[in-house]
């Protein structure tokens, strides 16, 4: 059922066969923004808070195999890029949002893309933050390739014990630092996501391994110039992972976007480029749910 209320704790809605985390806030009449969370982001209170208090409602949830919500065994995720597609449309039928104004981070930039290319009514604005406009594997020669140091952690660094809580929590701490661009690192904050990432995951295997298996289907690059809606690219111009370039190749691609480089920033959302961003989201030109006479209740 959908939620009235100002804000909500975390709970858990069904969506087809699966069940998705979801937290809430602000009021629901307000223009909506969806904030899918992975492995590599999970949107904090503090930045939701702030949309909120801008005018929006928002709705940040746990894609599979993240956070709460359904977990598949490690290396063999029973779902594709599409699925987490469907997901997303799903929550916003589940809560009754005609569009909304979608915000992906890194891999959850593809879903973000996607639901905009398949689901186009469903769309009002687009925020696409460190991602690429290709999905797992090689990039394609035009694009620039994730970094050395990158590749170096993820093919010579062993993988923790997962039953080890403070080896999981290390092993996120040491990721983060070598996502991080010249901005400086903050191991403290670094520290205190990670032990809150491994604290409410179900199964850190899960979250940190499936998504490299998941199937990704037909290729969208070459479809996103039929990207119609209010769009914004920020991207870390240090990001070791989905390098600048990567970033710049979408917002020449999609017509219109607007293309937000993030100084000194990595493979990241530290606190510093939170308010370039907030700004940046707000002057998107949202839709609100009660012109579109829905979510009356």
């Amino acid at each position: 059922m959908p939620l009235h209320g100002q804000e909500s704790s975390e709970h858990m809605v069904t969506v087809g066969d699966v069940e998705l985390c979801v937290s809430t806030f602000g009021d629901r009449h307000q223009p909506p923004v969806l904030l899918p969370s992975t492995a590599r982001l999970f949107w904090e209170d503090q930045f939701c808070d702030r949309l909120a208090d801008a005018g929006r409602f928002v709705l940040r949830y746990d894609i599979r195999d993240t956070g709460r919500s359904t977990a598949y065994p490690p290396g063999d995720p029973g779902y594709t890029l599409r699925d987490l597609v469907a997901d997303l449309v799903g929550l916003m039928d589940a809560f009754e949002l005609p569009r909304a104004h979608l915000v992906g981070f890194s891999v959850a930039g593809w879903i973000c893309q996607l639901a905009a290319l398949d689901h186009p009514d469903r769309v009002s604005a687009l925020t696409l933050i460190n991602t690429r406009p290709t999905a797992p594997g090689p990039a394609d020669p035009d694009l620039p390739e994730h970094s050395d140091r990158i590749m170096a952690f993820f093919t010579e660094r062993p993988h923790p014990d997962w039953s080890d809580r403070a080896a999981v929590i290390d092993y996120g701490v040491e990721q983060a630092r070598v996502r991080a661009g010249t901005h400086g690192f903050d191991e403290q904050r670094a520290r205190r996501q990670a032990t809150h990432m491994v604290d409410r995951t179900t199964d850190m295997a899960s979250s940190v391994l499936n998504l490299a298996y998941v199937e990704s289907g037909d290729r969208w690059r070459e479809r996103l110039d039929e990207i119609a809606v209010p769009t914004l690219v920020a991207h870390g111009t240090d990001d070791p992972f989905f390098p600048y370039g990567n970033g710049q190749a979408l917002a020449r691609e999609i017509p219109g976007a607007d293309l937000l480089p993030l100084t000194g920033v990595g493979h990241e959302l530290p606190d510093t480029a939170g308010d370039r961003l907030l700004a940046a989201m707000l002057l998107l030109h949202p839709e609100s749910v009660v012109e579109d006479g829905a979510g009356r209740g």
